[in-house]
């Protein structure tokens, strides 16, 4: 028996099934009675009731429906039916409708229902348990996502200054060993930075709400174009954009961002400079149902084997030692959060190209 009574509910037409229910277990549990469904209602409300007992053939209302009412607004309760009826139906909607845990056929033995009761009582107990768990958990995973974001923002102030100084130190002319250092230190530097900002939009797209705004095609394009103009190896890639916007497109400029910002940093992280013409194609098509984003590169491409891992977080293939294992992650859950789907072809040293379709948010 638990430390606290067993508080029972039991709902029947018959007073004397009642008084009989209440006289066999009261000194076992904490029993509530009633004939009236609203009143048992109104129990539910007032108390915290373990286990939910109802007659099945009741007058103006079935203990199915009785059931049936009270999931929504009063669902921990484990709840049972009891009746002298064999009606298989309604075996069936008390499962399925009333999510019953017991069915109990009338007359009842005595201690077999105290053991029923008590087994409810142990279910009941399991769920709560488990449901304070998961909130335990919620709470744990809210606080160490706040504590990663605010930790990441706090890494970037050091990081840029980090990089103001490697960048004065150039402008000096420093040269042989000690110019390899500062180079060494800023391609370092550039990388855990870009790891920082790829937890920053992580956190962003699990935590902001939708924010729908009007987009202008090329002049996005610009803005991410410019944003990796002066990235390592960029100058020597051909980016090419094409924006084809035959009417107003709406969508969550954030999580837009997000998804060209990281397929544009991975083509030229993984471009391949050894190409007499190594490119970058940037390709917005929209209607008034669908945006399609477009982007295609002829760098390293990705193992036929890797294209269904590359989404996963923090994969990164055996021959990459250039990514987080990240960027693709968020790109496959900002396009999920927008509704939209991602369709990935690439061949090995030939390049790979992203399809994301999007849905137009007029």
């Amino acid at each position: 028996m638990p430390q606290e009574k067993i508080r029972v509910l039991y709902l029947d037409d018959e007073e004397n099934n009642l008084i009989s229910f209440k006289a066999a277990f009261r000194r076992d549990f904490d029993v509530f009675t009633t004939t009236n469904a609203n009143e048992a209602v109104q129990i539910l409300s007032d108390n915290e009731i373990h286990v939910a007992i109802s007659d099945q053939k009741m007058p103006n209302i079935s203990g199915v429906e009785f059931f049936e009412l009270i999931v929504p607004d009063f669902p921990e309760p484990t709840r049972m039916l009891l009746t002298g009826y064999a009606d298989i139906e309604a075996v069936i909607d008390a499962i399925n409708k009333g999510q019953v845990f017991r069915y109990i056929p009338k007359p009842w033995n005595e201690q077999e229902l105290r053991i029923t009761i008590m087994n409810a009582y142990e279910l009941y107990a399991s769920r709560q348990a488990l449901k304070k768990k998961n909130e335990d958990l919620e709470k744990a995973l809210g606080e160490l996502e706040k504590f990663v974001y605010s930790a990441s923002h706090d890494l970037r102030a050091p990081l840029v200054s980090i990089l103001g100084v490697v960048k004065v130190a150039r402008a000096e002319n420093i040269g042989g060993t000690s110019g390899e250092y500062f180079g060494m230190i800023e391609k370092s530097v550039k990388r855990l930075d870009g790891f920082v900002q790829n937890i920053i939009s992580y956190y962003q797209n699990r935590k902001q709400g939708e924010v729908l705004a009007d987009i202008q095609a090329d002049i996005l394009l610009d803005e991410v174009i410019e944003h990796y103009r002066y990235f390592d190896g960029a100058e020597k890639i051909n980016i090419q954009k094409s924006a084809n916007q035959s009417g107003p497109i709406r969508l969550d400029e954030l999580r837009l961002k997000m998804i060209l910002n990281n397929l544009i940093s991975n083509s030229i992280k993984y471009a391949d400079l050894t190409k007499d013409q190594p490119f970058l194609k940037l390709m917005i098509e929209a209607n008034e149902k669908v945006v399609r984003l477009i982007v295609e590169d002829n760098g390293q491409g990705i193992n036929r084997e890797d294209q269904k891992k590359v989404f996963d977080m923090f994969f990164r293939s055996n021959d990459s030692k250039l990514g987080s294992g990240i960027g693709l992650y968020i790109v496959k859950e900002a396009a999920d959060k927008m509704g939209g789907k991602i369709h990935l072809s690439s061949e090995l040293r030939q390049g790979a190209k992203f399809e994301i379709e999007l849905p137009n948010r007029l």
